[in-house]
């Protein structure tokens, strides 16, 4: 079977993800931060490999590469977000989020890749998110950086067209993880109070559109709703929209 390696493998989307590639009897290499998470998961499952690598580095990507050889299906799930004004954040913060959410994943792309494009087979999926479509106030960064990992995926994809080789966005709404204690978003108007999607549902639903080859998967009817109508929507009236849902109440 083939071997496929996720990022963020150790909670959320990544996690379920990678039970899920466990159970269709692929080969998976587990790649996140904390290496004791990693070796649990890794004993319930029949055949993976840990890289415990802070994708945050500037050397988190290379380390990767070295640890592995070629992979049939790259999942880069890694991501983190932050609320409040863009002023008030923590420079580092930023920059770690930026080297995470966008140059880790161009770089773990450009790593593999080549050798699927030489086999002429294999997958890939971007973890982006439906703050892709507008810019986000409050979320300034996150929102600018799941922006570049929808364009980056469609330019991939059309570049590798008939290839055998395919490149997903996948663009999921709000969704129950540890993703908004993370960023502080637990109290803000996009998540307070509302029934959200589990981790779970959303891992099945972004394997089906790997597997399926979409170029952009939004899951829901009303998250997809809302990313047609940012093309129909004034973009001021988008960004007092965006700013008042990412507002603590």
């Amino acid at each position: 079977m083939a071997t496929a390696l996720i990022t963020g493998a150790s909670s959320g989307i990544g996690l379920e993800m990678a039970k899920l590639l466990d159970r269709a009897g692929h080969r998976v290499i587990l790649v996140a931060r904390s290496r004791e998470v990693l070796d649990a998961l890794a004993c319930t499952m029949s055949d993976a490999m840990v890289v415990a690598v802070d994708l945050a580095s500037s050397d988190g990507p290379s380390l990767v590469a070295a640890s592995v050889g070629s992979v049939d299906i790259l999942i880069n799930n890694a991501g983190f977000g932050d609320v409040g004004p863009f002023a008030r954040s923590e420079s580092d913060l930023q920059a770690s989020m930026i080297q995470v959410n966008c140059t880790a994943l161009t770089s773990l792309t450009r790593t593999f890749l080549p050798g699927m494009l030489e086999r002429g087979h294999g997958k890939i999926l971007n973890i982006a998110s439906t703050a892709a479509f507008q810019a986000g106030p409050g979320m300034a960064v996150y929102f600018a950086t799941k922006a570049y990992v929808l364009s980056f995926t469609e330019a991939i994809s059309e570049e590798i067209r008939g290839s055998g080789v395919t490149a997903t966005a996948f663009c999921p709404g709000a969704f129950a993880s540890g993703f908004q204690r993370v960023a502080g978003a637990e109290r803000t108007r996009l998540v307070s109070g509302r029934n959200l999607p589990e981790s779970k549902d959303v891992a099945k639903q972004a394997l089906l559109a790997m597997n399926r080859g979409d170029v952009v998967s939004v899951p829901g009817l009303t998250n997809k709703f809302g990313a047609v109508a940012t093309r129909f929507t004034p973009r001021p009236l988008l960004r007092r929209i965006a700013k008042r849902i990412t507002e603590v109440t």
